[in-house]
């Protein structure tokens, strides 16, 4: 695995947690996002990372990043308001998040990459086909689905992710508590939890609960058939946050995507890494042998 620099190492990182090289990077006309970039063997396809909600790239990723980058360029980014993500005056979109990837491998000089999202930024994911299908490699969807507010139960919860009334009864304190607690699998592991609860306490959380929005708005299942990049999707199979069948659901409407079951729920990419980063080198490796559409 790629070693940290003494830029990279903060007392906050547990010595057994290993990160790619990280910095600040400045967008055009967007402002400043956090980034970890390393380059895989020659002419590897590169990878980019999007996390989930309430996450960082770090915290969704960094079981991953070593089987990756034995295979594969990676970029992981804090997504905004999320860590050390792009801090801005305007509401949280998730255009404006794919578009922010759209900058980020810009700046790096990347013409086309392979898109894997994790929930919300499986959610990213789509975005970022539907509007820069140009950019993008292939696509691999985990734990994610193409809508998640049509039962009465679902609408009932993403109605009350709203930052006007619901900042008041969430405090930063209570969110970052909650969210830590979910994500990190060894409550016994002191360090790694203190680390957790730092990379969260980075958050914007008005940004964060607008982000929440977002996703209960969000349907891609008028459109998401048309994918014409290469697709995988990693089904989580006991997710209790997206269920199995609203995956499946997704999986219907890309017909053409392989499919990759792991056995946990939705923190599997923390709690399970044995199953999940297995699953989901197999699925990356499944879109980078496929020809892009119109290719020989």
């Amino acid at each position: 695995m790629t070693s940290r620099t003494a830029a990279d190492v903060t007392p906050s990182i547990p010595d057994h947690v290993t990160l790619p090289p990280g910095r600040l990077i400045p967008l055009a006309d967007r402002g400043s996002a956090f980034v970890r970039h390393t380059k895989g063997p020659s002419g590897a396809p590169t990878v980019v990372l999007l996390h989930g909600w309430g996450a960082t790239a770090d915290l969704n990723w960094f079981r991953s990043y070593g089987a990756l980058i034995e295979k594969y360029s990676v970029v992981a980014m804090d997504h905004r308001g999320h860590g050390r993500g792009i801090r801005a005056d305007t509401r949280f979109t998730l255009r404006d998040c794919a578009d922010d990837v759209v900058a980020l491998l810009d700046t790096l000089g990347i013409d086309r990459a392979i898109v894997v999202g994790y929930s919300m930024g499986g959610t990213i994911a789509q975005v970022l086909w539907r509007q820069h299908p140009d950019r993008m490699r292939g696509i691999v969807l985990c734990a994610t689905a193409a809508t998640f507010r049509s039962t009465a139960r679902e609408r009932a919860m993403f109605a009350a992710i709203m930052p006007t009334t619901a900042i008041g009864k969430l405090t930063p304190a209570r969110l970052r508590n909650s969210a830590a607690l979910k994500i990190m699998l060894s409550k016994d592991d002191r360090e790694l939890r203190l680390w957790a609860q730092a990379e969260i306490a980075k958050h914007d959380w008005m940004r964060v609960l607008e982000a929440g929005r977002e996703i209960g708005n969000f349907d891609s299942s008028g459109w998401i058939s048309g994918v014409d990049v290469p697709a995988a999707q990693v089904m989580t199979i006991h997710d209790e946050i997206v269920s199995l069948l609203r995956q499946q659901q997704l999986a219907d409407l890309i017909p053409q995507a392989s499919l990759h079951l792991v056995p946990g729920g939705h923190s599997v990419c923390i709690e399970g890494p044995e199953a999940f980063v297995p699953a989901l080198v197999r699925a990356i490796d499944s879109v980078a042998v496929k020809p892009l559409s119109g290719t020989i």
